[in-house]
């Protein structure tokens, strides 16, 4: 294969390799990246591809917005034109990549300049590719977002993003420094993820691990994924752009991975516009995460959540070790959002029902031993938590509305597990934490055994 690559112009020598890597793909197939660093622009992997990193081979991406043209995705659920993925894999099937080497997204460039973007208070577009961004997607002030940059369409490319594909495998690689997202499945199916580690720092925005976004027949299997963000995210589409696509994310296994720093472990949401369902976290490690199992929505956000199951989940030293939040808060200045009086129902108005916690074990938590809190107008329905156990450390010292990021409901009493709008069946659940440990407040129907 080294002469092959030779003979295309691929080698580790600084220059950029995105078109003639792609050209490779096209034409052999199978393209195999030996020791190196191998600089690139956006690279588009067509079908019936493997691409090949091995041990010591590194593919880095430059940090060069120009370098990323427009292409219409969806981003933080909305469909608009973003920047260009770094890996694209788009209205393909039977593509591979694998090995033991590393996909780099030069992260601290993108990072750094959404920095200096807030501490200036930019809140429109600036640059060129800003501006033409802006030019494409008209009405954009007005999308939901969750806090990325869209108000000022510095959209960010995600490190890998599947769109509109199936039978894609991902096996072995480490993608680190992410410049948003990083993997993200979108309208795709049959993907699977395995033996992967995902690095980025804890401070680097948006970062998250794996988006799972309008996909069906998903796997993640064995991964490590320490990230600045949600580190597995099941989501479906924000607001009413996702509520007309009607594009649902089903059929997930999630089996015996170790996420590490991320603002949550194994989560749902917060774009819940289609439906979310028949989702399986088991045989999971969560450490250090802010939240453990995490499910968040709010008015506006829609959809159906259900028939999901968490089951033999360790979890320590996180913020909050369980969460369903409907109340959550990011991407939104509209108090009349967060009332906690019964609103009228519409398409809008998430619904939650036949979520399945078992086995599931925390200690140390920092903040509080959970909490589900539905709407009053579409309370929590089927919450099952059995054979579980979620332990406050002794010198718990965080703040109890770090618990998740939530607005408009009181302040509890105490750091135990918190239920409000939610009917929950419990069977042999142990909380640790101050008193009351269950802390029952309005629209809770409580059943024990």
């Amino acid at each position: 294969m080294g002469a092959v690559l030779d003979s295309y112009g691929i080698a580790a020598d600084g220059r950029n390799v995105s078109r003639a890597l792609e050209q490779a793909l096209k034409e052999k197939g199978r393209v195999v990246l030996t020791e190196g660093v191998y600089l690139s622009s956006p690279v588009s992997l067509p079908s019936s591809s493997t691409l090949v990193l091995e041990e010591g081979a590194v593919l880095r991406f430059i940090p060069d917005p120009s370098l990323y043209p427009p292409v219409y995705t969806r981003w933080e659920g909305v469909k608009c034109f973003a920047m260009h993925p770094c890996v694209f894999i788009n209205e393909s099937e039977n593509v591979t990549i694998e090995g033991r080497g590393t996909i780099d997204g030069s992260g601290a460039f993108w990072w750094e300049m959404l920095a200096d973007k807030r501490q200036r208070g930019v809140h429109a577009p600036e640059t060129e590719e800003e501006r033409v961004l802006a030019s494409l997607n008209p009405g954009y002030e007005d999308q939901p977002g969750g806090g990325g940059g869209r108000e000022c369409q510095f959209l960010r490319p995600p490190l890998v993003q599947i769109r509109k594909s199936r039978n894609v495998v991902i096996d072995g690689i480490t993608m680190k420094d992410s410049p948003f997202w990083t993997v993200h499945p979108l309208f795709s199916e049959d993907v699977t993820i395995r033996n992967v580690h995902i690095v980025n720092p804890g401070d680097a925005p948006n970062t998250d691990g794996i988006d799972i976004e309008s996909s069906c027949s998903v796997r993640v299997l064995d991964s490590v994924i320490d990230v600045g963000d949600d580190g597995i995210a099941l989501k479906s589409g924000s607001g009413q752009d996702g509520i007309a696509d009607n594009a649902p994310t089903k059929d997930v296994l999630v089996r015996g991975c170790i996420v590490r720093s991320a603002h949550g472990g194994a989560v749902i949401g917060s774009e819940t516009a289609a439906e979310i369902s028949h989702a399986v976290f088991e045989d999971c490690f969560f450490d250090g995460t802010d939240r453990g199992i995490r499910i968040k929505t709010r008015r506006t956000r829609g959809g159906l959540i259900h028939d999901a199951v968490f089951r033999r989940i360790r979890m320590k030293d996180n913020l909050c070790p369980f969460v369903i939040n409907e109340y959550y808060r990011c991407g939104t200045c509209d108090e009349s959002l967060f009332s906690l009086s019964p609103m009228p129902v519409d398409e809008g108005t998430p619904v939650i029902y036949g979520i399945t916690i078992e086995d599931c074990h925390a200690e140390g938590s920092r903040a509080s031993a959970g909490m589900a809190v539905g709407l009053p107008e579409s309370p929590i329905r089927d919450l099952s938590i059995r054979d579980s156990s979620f332990a406050v450390a002794p010198d718990a010292s965080e703040p109890i509305d770090r618990s998740d990021m939530y607005l408009g409901l009181p302040d509890p009493p105490s750091r135990g597990f918190r239920l409000r709008n939610a009917e929950v069946g419990i069977c042999n659940l142990t909380v640790v934490s101050d008193s009351p440990e269950i802390i029952i407040e309005d629209g809770v129907k409580l059943y024990r055994g």
